[in-house]
């Protein structure tokens, strides 16, 4: 279940405090970009799909982006991600 795997995944991140768990679903990792700057972080990303129909094409856009505040006395040097 969710909750136990974040529980498993915040147990063993050693030191480390997930700043934030974001759902992904539905983007590829080449298509999310993460930026720290100005005490924030920045996670965005777009996906397009093309599909043909019997009536023509068809398009499905997404784009997603959030900022986070960083924590005080976290420098934007310490910040990681994984996807």
């Amino acid at each position: 279940s969710l909750p136990r795997s974040l529980n498993r995944l915040m147990d063993s991140s050693d030191d480390h405090v997930p700043l934030a768990l974001l759902d992904m679903k539905g983007f590829d990792p080449k298509e999310v970009t993460l930026t720290v700057k100005d005490g924030k972080v920045k996670v965005s990303a777009e996906h397009e799909e093309e599909q043909s129909t019997t009536s023509g094409k068809e398009y499905n856009y997404r784009k997603f982006t959030k900022e986070i505040n960083l924590p005080q006395g976290v420098s934007e040097d310490e910040v990681t991600y994984s996807l």
